[in-house]
């Protein structure tokens, strides 16, 4: 038998603050007071008899021990929602809930989630995007049915698998009538001099760009931007210098159709798988499995279309 002083309200508690890395806001988002979080952990730590929480750095770390309890109780909350889906049936149990990182929901999932609504189309999608932590935490708790994006590294990934469906670069994006677009042998150390859009620091592709600022001896925090909004990477290096590091996949449409160019630096080593990845503990439902199908179609028809060519030479 479960512990009876353990209760829904501590694991739904921890797990949020374990997400969001913040008592405070976690209270915010279970619209509870910030003295009543705290009590609700402390009051699973004496019952676990271990601290989940290494409260020492600026902001919360789970301890090896709350990593532990963490992929357990994630696991269990999360079959708990399916079970509550498939016993309630109907329109609940007929929702395929996918969480897709910005290059995936630019590049694939238009032409997946129409090519699936016409397949089936008794079944709806919710789709949820933001950085990859965020995605995999809901993916854990069952608030989404799989993940759509890069692979995550491998301490991430403890309880969950991934299928490959192609590979993508990082690119480094421009307007049309960039200075930089006019050397005649550009190599990436140009870009010195010019503001950078950079990746936030936890997603993906972060370490990749750094490493290739770091190769090439560009300094850091030089007018650097971060952001993992698509809407304004774009607005912004349309109106100013600025150059702009974003996964392949955002920006095909746009330098496809001329809005955007890309400067011709060779960014192979950037390049990493993109799939699924889902929870291993769980078979995915007839919606999950026949939404995944759709994926797997609309990605191999894009591997044969190869990758994006800038107007620039790239």
């Amino acid at each position: 038998m479960i512990d009876p002083r353990i209760k829904i309200r501590h694991i739904a508690c921890f797990l949020e603050v374990a997400r969001l890395r913040s008592v405070v806001n976690a209270a915010d988002m279970l619209n509870i007071s910030q003295p009543a979080a705290t009590k609700t952990i402390q009051e699973l730590e004496e019952v676990l008899g271990g601290a989940l929480f290494d409260r020492s750095r600026r902001r919360l770390a789970l301890t090896p021990f709350g990593e532990v309890f963490y992929r357990y109780a994630s696991t269990s909350i999360a079959a708990l929602r399916q079970g509550i889906d498939a016993a309630r049936g109907g329109e609940e149990a007929a929702v395929v809930k996918i969480g897709a990182l910005p290059s995936v929901s630019a590049r694939i999932l238009p032409e997946a989630v129409r090519k699936f609504f016409k397949a089936e189309p008794g079944i709806n999608s919710r789709i949820v995007t933001g950085p990859n932590s965020y995605l995999l935490s809901l993916l854990r708790t069952g608030d989404v049915d799989l993940v759509i994006g890069r692979m995550a590294e491998p301490d991430s990934m403890l309880g969950l698998s991934f299928e490959h469906l192609y590979s993508e670069r990082v690119v480094l994006a421009v307007r049309p009538d960039h200075p930089l677009l006019g050397e005649r042998e550009f190599n990436l150390g140009m870009i010195d001099g010019y503001q950078r859009l950079m990746p936030t620091p936890g997603s993906v592709i972060r370490p990749l760009v750094q490493r290739m600022l770091v190769a090439y001896g560009i300094g850091g925090q030089h007018e650097e931007v971060e952001t993992v909004s698509n809407a304004f990477g774009r607005a912004y290096i349309r109106q100013s210098d600025a150059v702009w590091f974003i996964s392949e996949g955002v920006v095909a449409d746009d330098v496809a159709e001329n809005y955007l160019y890309l400067l011709p630096v060779d960014m192979s080593e950037t390049q990493g798988p993109v799939g699924f990845t889902t929870r291993a503990d769980t078979v995915p439902g007839f919606a999950t499995t026949a939404f995944m199908q759709t994926v797997r179609e609309v990605s191999e028809n894009m591997r044969g279309a190869g990758p994006v060519a800038s107007a620039a030479g790239d």
